[in-house]
């Protein structure tokens, strides 16, 4: 028989059931809270709503929940507030990978690679957390940014002592990694040695080798992506971009409008930096029209699609155009570059704009912050030395402190300008300053020769060549190409053993005799022959490789078509002034691309209006 309950009994169940129940609540209700607080952490986008939830944390006690506190981080690492994320950081009991990662990650974020390896040492150095493959990207990342290759090579180790010499995201990291640091071999390695590729690590080789003057390469691996993945993968806008300034550095103007053609099936014509290489492709392939068209359908232009266009009309001689589109550019509150300047300068120099480049340069520090370096110092001395003010141009050379690079750049353009303008004297130092740093030797033998060949004195350009052959040194041969078809013609001065060598001496000589009928006179007053006869000057004079060039363009290319011939030394004036000639001559457009600029003949008349 059943004995009934006592009071308290019942009273003591009574409070139990409900205290159990507002326990369950009170989980319900925090489980939803804490579910919520994420997902409004994850909406924060401002610094003020995120110390807002940072603070309703603290109150609900979820302040040291893991998964809690690295969304909070994650939240000022978008927000660029790096340093409160450091600050939650230090106050975690035990941060996960999680935490260490999303720290790391927002110290390149924000600029800080440094203090990102630093982080990453401190990770490494405690060893109770171990990275994952997104820490390792991320790190690998921070030496990309600082061009570290020996601290890169040491995460590189790290990866294949972890086993993760497979992992897609790494892999892709390192191609990037050692693209960036200039060893492409070793990014090479890297992406051969990987199983399965994707997109991103495809773009990433691609990448590395157009970023590091291998444009030839670079379009292989386009092409090899497109036939062994077009199925699977579709390039991205990154990937376009590297394929079409790998088609810029070569000149290659087919591949170039094939590449546009895929950027606008695609849809990426609105991206700025997409439609911005393809201006810079195509005033690099000698077709600024091109350039400019593509220019005015870019809706909103930013900084860097005005100093591409500025830039590709400077390299034709339109310095009134690069004005004028750096005034517009101002006029829409698009503040310049260094890099902008250095385009503008250039343009004032290839179109005697002196006193403009002149206020250009004093209007940097004053009107936009910019403080000039030898960059911009190189083009104002180009500027002053085309003018034929060389006593100016060599102050201020000697005035400016530079490396070995730059001052490469600065004293060979100085050097250029004192034999153009018959200044021995000025010549002389500038060779000495290329020669003691070990830049640009053989040029500077071959110029400091050259200038006193044209002054007279054969002496000392005799004992210049001959110090040269004793030193082993050595000019680079000049060399011309042309593009026909999507193939590449090589030509070399001189070398009739090229394709059709018979007829394009016959078709060279036929244009001198109609040259000459027009008052053509071979040899100018910079071509200087040593130890050479009289009557040999003409011929060697017309077998230069631009000429050999031209003339297998003339055999080839259709009338109504555009000729581009590409140069890898400066033209010479006797072959300006043939060039000019033969435009009228045969009725053709011929554009030459060498090493300093862009000559367009049509009409027995240059773009460059002689001054070049």
């Amino acid at each position: 028989m059943k004995m009934p309950l006592k009071q308290n009994v019942i009273y003591t169940l009574s409070r139990t059931s409900i205290c159990i129940s507002r326990l369950n609540n009170l989980h319900y209700y925090n489980y939803h809270t804490k579910a919520e607080l994420n997902h409004q952490l994850k909406n924060c986008n401002n610094l003020l709503s995120s110390t807002s939830e940072h603070a309703n944390i603290v109150k609900l006690g979820f302040i040291n929940d893991t998964f809690t506190a690295n969304n909070l981080i994650n939240c000022y690492v978008r927000c660029r507030e790096i340093e409160h994320g450091r600050k939650l950081f230090d106050e975690m009991a035990e941060p996960n990978v999680v935490s260490w990662t999303s720290l790391i990650a927002g110290y390149v974020n924000a600029g800080c690679p440094k203090k990102a390896l630093f982080l990453f040492g401190k990770l490494v150095e405690g060893g109770n957390v171990m990275p994952n493959e997104f820490t390792l990207a991320t790190v690998i990342n921070s030496c990309s940014v600082l061009a570290h290759l020996e601290v890169g090579k040491k995460i590189h180790a790290r990866v294949e002592i972890m086993g993760f010499q497979g992992n897609l995201v790494v892999c892709s990291s390192l191609i990037d990694m050692y693209g960036k640091c200039n060893d492409v071999e070793m990014a090479r390695r890297v992406f051969d040695s990987m199983e399965g590729k994707n997109v991103v690590s495809w773009t990433s080789m691609v990448t590395a080798y157009a970023q590091n003057g291998k444009g030839y390469e670079a379009l292989e691996i386009f092409r090899e992506f497109n036939g062994k993945t077009k199925m699977v993968n579709l390039p991205n806008q990154f990937m376009l971009t590297s394929v079409v300034s790998a088609c810029a550095s070569l000149g290659k103007l087919i591949a170039g409008k094939v590449t546009h053609g895929a950027v606008i099936r695609r849809g990426y014509f609105s991206i700025n930096v997409v439609a911005t290489s393809l201006v810079d492709m195509y005033a690099k392939c000698g077709f600024l029209n091109y350039s400019l068209r593509v220019f005015s359908k870019i809706s909103n232009p930013c900084m860097i699609a005005y100093t591409s266009m500025i830039a590709g009309a400077a390299k034709f001689g339109h310095g009134k155009l690069s004005l004028e589109l750096f005034e517009e550019m101002i006029s829409r509150n698009i503040k310049p570059s260094s890099v902008t300047f250095v385009g503008v300068l250039h343009a004032c120099s290839h179109s005697g704009l002196v006193e403009k480049g002149l206020g250009l340069l004093d209007s940097m520090t004053r009107k936009y912050g910019i403080v000039p370096d030898s960059k911009h110092y190189t083009c104002v001395v180009d500027m002053l030395g085309r003018v034929g003010r060389l006593d100016e141009a060599y102050r201020l050379a000697k005035s400016i402190s530079v490396g070995p690079d730059d001052g490469a750049l600065l004293w060979g353009t100085l050097l250029s300008a004192s034999r153009l303008q018959g200044r021995v004297d000025i010549a002389t130092e500038a060779s000495k300053w290329l020669i003691a740093a070990n830049q640009q030797v053989a040029a500077a033998y071959v110029t400091l020769s050259n200038a006193h060949a044209l002054a007279g004195n054969w002496e000392h350009a005799h004992g210049l060549r001959s110090q040269m052959k004793h030193n082993g040194i050595y000019k680079k041969p000049g060399c011309s190409w042309v593009e026909i078809k999507d193939s590449t013609y090589l030509f070399y001065a001189g070398d009739l053993s090229c394709d059709r060598g018979s007829e394009l001496l016959k078709l060279l000589r036929e244009l001198e005799k109609k040259m000459k009928m027009k008052g053509y006179v071979g040899g100018s007053k910079d071509l200087v022959f040593v130890d050479v006869e009289e009557e040999a000057k003409d011929e060697m004079v017309s077998l230069h490789s631009e000429r050999l060039a031209l003339a297998f363009a003339l055999l080839m290319v259709p009338k109504g078509v555009s000729i581009r011939v590409m140069k890898n030394l400066r033209m010479c004036r006797d072959c300006h002034e043939a060039f000019k000639m033969i435009s009228e001559i045969t009725e053709r457009d011929i554009i030459v691309r060498d090493v300093n600029r862009f000559h367009h003949f049509t009409n027995g008349c240059c773009t460059c209006k002689d001054f070049w």
